[in-house]
């Protein structure tokens, strides 16, 4: 599915791989008469191949391909209204904090951040007015789970619609419409592409009236992914199932490395069978990914382990074949403030790792040597 969905050979010359439609329009053959595409803000060949190929992975209805994936929680957001409410995980990504609380609160949305992992605070955090229920699982950084089927039961028990941020999982570990949820986004920069050089982003839709509107406003704001980087995206996805087998057997491996290193006070990777959520994790994932994050005790142990690394690289992003290392406290998570940074775990001390589909000796050693050096 990962490598045909969505992509059939080109109409015109019989190529197997779909073309970069670099048009910004298209010629009609008269009023009212095209061949389906009349302006490359509405449609592009190459983005509705992206788009269709997304949703079929996905087990959604259709999809829609925009600049970021801050762009697709934006367009995502303009589902509500002024004086609607919605719970969002708590230890959410960074920018989506500050896009809901610097940007959506300026217009009268209402957001509460609740440890969805919990399914009574989700139920207690429900109002009248809540019409959204804003999921990332796997969260980032600290990898925590939220039970996506429960959590969709009990929010369609209230009549709110469910999105899940998939970006950390990607739809090769998790597919969470088929859990129950109505929506799925992602930044399609990382695992999906895969190759650190795309920016974009997809939002999956499966009720028809989210569709409609979805649709529209992809075209009524325009903040479209280009054909270039759809067609990146497509490249990417083709391999998706056999780099994910790779990041999921070396996140393992890394993970069990640190967990008896005498220098890690701790260690998040739901795959470790000390993980609080373990459990879960095998019954709503394929593999655990690629992401480990573990804390060294304070941020100075944090800056030696980072100055040393030599094979890994010290860069934000994540879901690239080269494994990333990053300080998510003076980083990714930057915008949140200190307070709510504590409260979710995101201490100096604590190092994600993007772990790539390296030669996992090489990985071990790197992070070995790095580690004498704290």
């Amino acid at each position: 599915m990962c490598i045909h969905a969505g992509q059939e050979p080109d109409p015109a010359t019989g190529a197997i791989i779909t073309p970069i439609y670099q048009t910004s329009t298209y010629v009609q053959d008269g009023l009212g008469k095209h061949k389906g595409y009349e302006y490359a803000r509405t449609q592009n060949p190459t983005r509705s191949a992206m788009e269709a190929n997304i949703a079929a992975i996905e087990s959604g209805t259709a999809g829609f391909g925009f600049a970021s994936g801050m762009a697709a929680i934006g367009a995502i957001m303009t589902l509500l209204k002024a004086g609607d409410h919605v719970i969002v995980t708590e230890n959410t990504y960074g920018g989506t904090y500050r896009l809901f609380e610097q940007v959506l609160r300026k217009n009268q949305l209402h957001f509460s951040y609740v440890d969805t992992s919990n399914i009574e605070a989700i139920q207690k955090a429900i109002q009248p007015n809540t019409q959204l229920l804003f999921l990332e699982t796997p969260t980032n950084p600290t990898l925590k789970l939220t039970d996506i089927q429960a959590a969709c039961t009990t929010a369609h028990s209230h009549d709110v619609a469910v999105v899940v941020d998939n970006t950390f999982a990607s739809p090769y570990v998790q597919r969470p419409i088929e859990l129950g949820a109505d929506l799925v986004m992602h930044s399609t920069t990382k695992f999906l592409n895969g190759h650190s050089d795309s920016i974009g982003g997809v939002v999956i839709a499966t009720r028809q009236d989210h569709i409609e509107w979805l649709e529209f406003v992809q075209n009524a704001e325009g903040a479209i992914i280009g054909p270039m980087d759809a067609w990146l995206v497509l490249r990417g996805v083709k391999t998706l199932p056999v780099r994910m087998e790779r990041h999921n057997a070396n996140g393992l491996a890394i993970a069990e490395m640190l967990a008896v290193h005498p220098k890690v006070q701790e260690v998040h990777y739901p795959g470790l069978t000390t993980h609080p959520q373990h459990q879960l994790a095998q019954q709503q994932m394929h593999g655990f990914g690629g992401l480990v994050t573990f804390d060294l005790g304070s941020l100075n142990h944090a800056r030696d382990l980072l100055e040393h690394v030599r094979l890994m690289s010290l860069a934000e992003s994540l879901g690239g074949v080269e494994t990333l290392i990053s300080h998510p406290a003076t980083m990714t998570h930057a915008s949140v403030p200190l307070a709510q940074r504590e409260k979710i775990g995101i201490t100096e001390g604590l190092v994600r790792l993007s772990v790539g589909i390296e030669d996992l000796d090489d990985l071990k050693e790197d992070l070995s040597q790095a580690l004498n050096a704290v």
